[in-house]
C-alpha cells in the first residue's frame, strides 16, 4: 500500500492486535498461534507462494471439528474489523487531508462556478437546478445484511474510537482509555452469536431502517443541508430558501411483498405505526432540548397573539406541542402493543408538528435572533421536511399476476368470463369502462380466496392512511398496459381518495425492451393521461435483467429503455421519474454513485434522482453520520453535474457497437445458463446455494416458488451464491463473447475511442474491472475440485478460461492496461481484506464437503461454522447483494 493507506494499515493492524489478545484469553494461546500461522500463510499465497499456499490448504483442510468454529470466527472478525477501518478512513482527518479537505459537491459547485465564468452556463441555469434538485433514497430489506444489529452498534462505537485516536491532544491516559474501550468492544463482539437465532420478520426489518435513520441520519441531514446552502452561497453567491430540503428517504420494509408471504397488510399498517411512533418519540427529544433553549422573552406579535402575555412564551408553544406529542406516542404504543388506552391521537399531520415551530423560527428572526432561529430550531425543522411525520414513506410493491388474479376471480363471480384469458385490448377495455364508471365494481356479498383478499386488504390499508405515508405503488413483473390499469382500479375500488402514483417495473430483458410501448400506449388513454397530472413514475430493473441476460445486454437495454423514455416524455409534455432498482453488487447495478449517475442518457435525471439502496449497503453509505454526509455529498454534486453537464449523446456507431455487444453477450450467456445441462448440478455442487437457505438473513424467502428451481431463484441469492466460491459468475458470462465479435467487427480502436469518451461504456467496464479484482480463478478451482463430480468439472475449466480471456480483452481496451487503474482506493480495499477472506473461502470448501457427507449426522461445529464463512466472506467481498 501506498503512504496514502499507511494509517488505515495501522488501525487495521492495531484492531487485529487487539482481536488477537481477545482470541488468546478466550481460547488459548495454541489456537491464537494457529491463526496467526493461518494468516501469514495466507499473505505469503496471495503473493504467488506456491508452497506456502498448499501448506495453508492442508492447514485448513486438516482442522479438527472443534477447531472449525474458532479459526472460522477468528477471520470473520478480522474482517468486520477490516472494515471498520476502512469505513473509517473514508471520513478520516488523513484521507480529508489526502483530497484536500474539499467535499465532492464542493468540487462540483465550483466546478459549475468555473463553467459559468467562461460562459458555458448561465447563473440562472444553475440556480434553478440546484432548486428542483430531488433525492429520493429507498431504503429496502433485501437478504444481504449479514451482521447483526447488536454488532453493527458496536462497530459503531469503535468507529468513534478510532475518531478520538486522531486527536494529537490525547494525552498517554486518555490514548490508553480509548484503546481500552475498543479492546472491551472487541471482546463484546466475540462473545456475541454471530449469526441471528432466526429470520427478522418485516417487522424487524423496518425497525432496522429506522434505526439507521435514528443513529445516523437525524444528525446528518441537517447538517447536510447546512454545508449544502453555504457551500452554494460561497461558491455561487446564492442563497437558499430556509425550507430546501432536497432529500428524502422511502422505504420498502414493510410494503415489498413481491413473493414474500409475511409481508401482509396488517404488517404494512403496523410498520406504518412504528414509524410515526418513532418519529414522534425523536422530534419529542428533540423539542425537550428546545424547550431549555429558547427561554427568550423578547417575541413577535404573532407569536404573542397564540400565548398570550407570557414570560417565555416560546416555551409555551413547545409546552403544548410536547404534551400532544405524547398524547400521540401514548396511543400509538398501547395500539402497537394492543393494549386499551386513554390517550388520543393528536399528531396526524406534519403541519400539526412544523406550524408551531415555523411560529417560533419568524418570531426569532423578527427579534433579531437569526443566529438562535438557525440552530437547533433551522436543525428540527429541516429533519421534518426530510423525515416527516413516519421517517420514511412507504412503497408498496406487488407482483402484476396477483392484481391479475383478483380481476380473474371477480369477473368469473360475475359470470363475464376468466379476465386473465382475455386479449390485451378487452382488458384494457373493461379497466377503462370500470375506472370511468361511477358505481362500485366489487359485490357486498363477494368472497374471494385468501390470495385475493390479502391483495384487497392491502389496498384497504392504503386508502384509509394519509396520502404522506406512501411513496408509490410499484408493479413488478409489469409488461402491459392492463398491469398498470388494474392497479388504478383496486385503489380506486378501495375508496383511495388520494393519487397514489404507480409505477411499472420493468425487469426482465423483455420488459426493458417492450417498455417504451407500454408508456405511450398509456399515454395514449385521456383517462390516464388526466389522472396522471403529467406525472409519470416508471422503474428500472437491474438484478432481473442482469440474470435473465448478462450484465452487459441488460446494463445496454436499461440505457436504451431510459433514453428512449426520456425523448417519449419531453415529446409528451410530461414529467418522468425514472427510480433506478440497484444492488450493491455489479451483477445488480452496483457500481460507485458518481459514476452510475454520470454514465446514464442525457436528461435522465431532469425530475431527480430516485434509486434503492439495499442490503449492507445502507450501512457503508449511511451507517456513520460522517459516511451518510459524505454520500449526500457525491449523489447532490453528480445530480448537478449530470443535469447541468450531461455526458454526451453516443455516436450512432456506437450504439450499432452495443448492439452486437448486448446481442453476442446475451447469447452466450443463456447458452450457459439456460442451454447447458451442467450448469444447474454444477452450480448447485460449486457453490453453496443450497445451504445459503440455512442462514437467517432476510425475512423474504429465496425463491419466489419454493418447488422451482434456478430459475426461480431471485437475483440476490443467484449473485451471492456466486461471489461465496469467488466466480463472480452472473457479473461478467458474456462479456467477453460480446468483446470479442465489438472487437472483430469494429476494431478495437473503436471500443477504446468509446472507453475514453463516452461515461456509460467506461462504467461498463470498470465495473468489470471491479470484479475482476475481486473475482479468483484458483479459489473457484478449489471449490471444484473439491465439491464437484468429475463429469460436470469441464465446465469450470471453460468459465475459469473464459474469465481469464475477458481480462485480457479489458486489459487491451482500457489504455492504463491495469484493473482499476482509475480507481486505486477500490483495488486496495480489495488487496486489503483477501488475505483474511482466503482462509473463509478454504475453510468453506471444507465445511461443504463435511456437511454434504454427513448430511444425516448434522455436526453442530460444521453447521455453524459454514454460516459464519458465508458472513464472512460476504463481509470480504463488501457489496454482495
Amino acid at each position: 500500500m501506498s503512504e496514502q493507506y499507511a494509517a488505515l494499515r495501522s488501525n487495521v493492524g492495531m484492531l487485529g492486535q487487539l482481536l488477537g489478545r481477545t482470541i488468546e484469553e478466550a481460547q488459548g494461546t495454541a489456537l491464537l498461534e494457529k491463526v496467526e500461522e493461518i494468516r501469514h500463510l495466507s499473505k505469503s499465497s496471495r503473493s504467488g507462494n506456491e508452497t506456502d499456499r498448499q501448506a495453508l490448504i492442508d492447514i485448513l483442510h486438516g482442522l479438527k471439528d472443534e477447531e472449525l468454529l474458532p479459526v472460522t470466527r477468528a477471520f470473520n472478525h478480522f474482517l468486520n474489523l477490516a472494515n471498520v477501518a476502512e469505513q473509517f478512513h473514508t471520513i478520516s482527518k488523513e484521507s480529508q487531508r489526502a483530497v484536500c479537505n474539499i467535499s465532492p459537491l464542493t468540487q462540483t459547485l465550483r466546478h459549475l462556478k468555473h463553467k459559468i465564468d467562461e460562459n458555458a452556463l448561465d447563473i440562472n441555469q444553475v440556480a434553478q437546478s440546484i432548486a428542483q434538485l430531488k433525492m429520493d433514497m429507498v431504503l429496502t430489506a433485501h437478504p444481504t445484511e449479514v451482521t447483526r444489529r447488536t454488532i453493527i452498534s458496536k462497530h459503531i462505537e469503535m468507529s468513534d474510537c478510532l475518531g478520538q485516536l486522531e486527536r494529537t491532544s490525547l494525552s498517554d491516559e486518555e490514548r490508553a482509555r480509548v484503546h481500552a474501550r475498543l479492546e472491551q468492544l472487541i471482546c463484546q463482539a466475540w462473545h456475541t452469536n454471530d449469526i441471528r437465532d432466526s429470520r427478522p420478520t418485516p417487522l424487524d426489518e423496518a425497525k432496522w431502517g429506522f434505526a439507521v435513520i435514528e443513529n445516523s441520519l437525524w444528525e446528518a441531514i441537517p447538517r447536510f443541508v447546512d454545508e449544502f446552502a453555504k457551500s452554494v452561497k460561497d461558491t455561487l453567491a446564492l442563497t437558499l430558501p430556509q425550507d430546501f430540503m432536497p432529500v428524502q428517504f422511502t422505504s420498502w420494509m414493510g410494503g415489498d411483498r413481491d413473493g414474500n408471504p409475511f409481508v401482509t397488510a396488517l404488517v404494512t399498517e403496523k410498520v406504518l405505526d412504528h414509524g410515526r411512533w418513532m418519529a414522534l418519540d425523536l422530534y419529542a427529544r428533540d423539542i425537550d432540548k428546545l424547550s431549555a433553549e429558547l427561554s427568550m422573552v423578547d417575541a413577535s406579535e404573532e407569536l404573542l397573539a397564540e400565548t398570550g402575555k407570557v414570560s417565555e412564551p416560546y416555551r409555551v408553544v413547545l409546552k403544548k406541542l410536547k404534551s400532544d406529542i405524547a398524547q400521540t406516542v401514548e396511543f400509538l404504543d398501547a395500539k402497537i402493543k394492543g393494549l386499551p388506552t386513554g390517550a388520543v391521537d393528536k399528531i396526524t399531520d406534519v403541519n400539526q408538528l412544523k406550524e408551531p415551530l415555523e411560529l417560533c423560527y419568524r418570531s426569532l428572526m423578527k427579534c433579531n435572533m437569526k443566529v438562535v432561529a438557525d440552530g437547533l430550531l433551522l436543525d428540527t425543522l429541516r429533519r421534518i421536511a426530510c423525515f416527516g411525520l413516519r421517517l420514511v414513506r412507504l412503497d408498496v410493491r406487488q407482483d402484476s399476476g396477483r392484481h391479475a388474479q383478483v380481476f380473474s376471480e371477480l369477473t368469473r363471480y360475475l359470470g363475464i368470463g376468466d379476465y386473465q384469458q382475455w386479449e390485451e385490448q378487452d382488458k384494457q377495455a373493461f379497466l377503462l369502462a370500470e375506472l370511468n364508471s361511477r358505481r362500485p365494481l366489487m359485490p357486498k356479498h363477494w368472497n374471494p380466496s385468501a390470495e385475493v383478499q390479502e391483495v384487497l386488504d392491502t389496498f384497504d390499508v392504503i386508502a384509509k392512511q394519509d396520502p404522506s405515508a406512501f411513496g408509490i405503488y410499484i408493479i413488478s413483473m409489469a409488461r402491459t398496459v392492463s398491469d398498470v390499469l388494474a392497479v388504478h382500479l383496486l385503489l380506486k375500488e378501495s375508496g383511495c381518495s388520494f393519487n397514489l402514483p404507480v409505477a411499472p417495473l420493468f425487469e426482465t430483458l423483455d420488459d426493458l425492451n417492450n417498455g417504451y410501448d407500454v408508456i405511450k400506449d398509456l399515454l395514449a388513454s385521456t383517462w390516464y393521461r388526466g389522472h396522471i397530472a403529467n406525472k409519470q413514475y416508471v422503474m428500472i430493473g437491474y438484478s432481473d435483467s442482469a440474470k435473465d441476460a448478462g450484465m452487459m445486454a441488460a446494463g445496454w437495454a436499461q440505457y436504451r429503455t431510459m433514453d428512449e423514455l426520456v425523448d417519449l416524455a419531453e415529446q409528451a409534455g410530461i414529467e418522468l421519474v425514472l427510480f433506478h432498482g440497484r444492488g450493491g453488487t455489479i451483477g445488480r447495478g452496483g457500481a460507485p454513485a458518481a459514476q452510475a449517475l454520470r454514465s446514464q442518457p442525457p436528461g435522465s435525471l431532469k425530475s431527480g434522482l430516485r434509486v434503492t439502496e439495499q442490503g449492507e449497503m445502507i450501512r457503508f453509505k449511511f451507517g456513520l453520520p460522517e459516511v451518510a454526509l459524505q454520500s449526500l455529498h457525491i449523489y447532490a454534486g453528480a445530480v448537478l453535474e449530470s443535469n447541468l453537464l450531461p455526458p454526451p449523446n453516443p455516436e450512432a456507431k456506437w450504439k450499432d457497437v452495443m448492439d452486437v455487444i448486448a446481442d453476442a453477450s446475451c447469447a452466450r450467456y443463456r447458452e450457459i445458463v439456460r442451454e447447458d445441462k451442467d450448469f444447474v448440478p454444477y452450480f448447485r455442487m460449486a457453490t453453496p446455494e443450497v445451504e445459503l437457505a440455512k442462514l437467517p438473513l432476510g425475512s423474504r424467502p429465496a425463491k419466489r416458488n419454493p418447488q422451482g428451481g434456478v430459475e426461480s431463484l431471485r437475483a440476490i441469492p443467484w449473485i451471492f451464491a456466486w461471489s461465496q466460491n469467488r466466480l463472480m459468475l452472473p457479473a461478467w458470462l458474456g462479456a467477453c463473447k460480446g468483446l470479442e465479435v465489438a472487437i472483430e467487427k469494429f476494431g478495437i480502436d473503436t471500443l477504446q475511442e468509446m472507453n475514453q469518451t463516452w461515461p456509460f461504456f467506461r462504467t461498463r467496464l470498470e465495473m468489470l474491472e471491479m470484479v475482476f479484482c475481486k473475482a479468483d480463478s484458483w479459489l473457484s478451482e478449489h471449490y471444484e475440485q473439491g465439491l464437484v463430480e468429475t463429469q460436470y468439472r469441464h465446465l469450470g475449466e471453460t468459465l475459469r478460461s473464459e474469465l481469464a480471456e475477458a481480462i485480457k480483452l479489458v486489459r487491451e481496451i482500457c489504455k492504463e492496461h491495469t484493473l482499476l487503474a482509475g480507481q486505486p482506493w477500490i483495488r486496495e480495499s480489495i488487496n486489503l481484506r483477501n488475505p483474511y477472506t482466503d482462509p473463509l473461502n478454504l475453510l468453506q470448501v471444507e465445511l461443504l464437503k463435511r456437511s454434504r457427507e454427513n448430511q444425516q449426522e448434522v455436526n453442530s461445529h460444521v453447521d455453524k461454522a459454514l454460516m459464519i464463512t458465508m458472513t464472512g466472506i460476504a463481509a470480504g467481498m463488501r457489496n454482495t447483494g
